[in-house]
């Protein structure tokens, strides 16, 4: 699953980046469609005339790959992983608003974890959330599907928001 998911972020970054042509006076992927990702789409201001000014990817047999590209509107993104499995990287653009957004983020077998000054974040966890579930690791439940170390993780998670 994991490969599959790589697998679907290289596909996904590598056609968002496919070299453009111009039509008419008017910016197009060579895959064709029209407008709507990336933070504006198609509506004919400084996204619609967007160009990739740098690409640059590595797939290898072992599962490895990078990849990285910028626009022409200052998009950047880069993304690599040791084993096709697990991936870090990181994108930044300019909103609507003005703002810069940057994120990094991992992505491995504890699932996507994006980090970003943009981000909520989580608020304190009550000390009875907190007691409750220390209530059900000391008493666990006879249901053969009680995960016990999915319960240490989420306590382990949550221990540091503690209001």
């Amino acid at each position: 699953m994991h490969n599959q998911f790589g697998l679907i972020l290289v596909v996904i970054s590598c056609s968002l980046a496919l070299p453009q042509q111009r039509r008419n006076g008017i910016s197009i992927t060579s895959g064709g469609g029209g407008g709507g990702g990336g933070g504006g789409g198609g509506g004919g201001g400084p996204e619609s005339t967007a160009t990739i000014v740098k690409q640059d990817h590595q797939i290898n047999p072992d599962g490895s790959y990078s990849f990285a590209y910028e626009t022409s509107n200052g998009i950047q993104a880069s993304e690599s992983s040791p084993d096709g499995a697990a991936a870090t990287g990181e994108f930044s653009y300019t909103a609507p608003e003005g703002d810069k957004i940057q994120l990094t983020y991992v992505a491995d077998q504890d699932g996507f974890q994006p980090q970003g000054a943009h981000l909520p974040v989580e608020p304190p966890v009550p000390e009875h959330v907190i007691k409750a579930l220390e209530d059900i690791r000391a008493n666990p439940p006879k249901d053969p599907d009680f995960n016990p170390a999915f319960l240490e993780s989420v306590i382990a998670r949550l221990r540091p928001l503690q209001g």
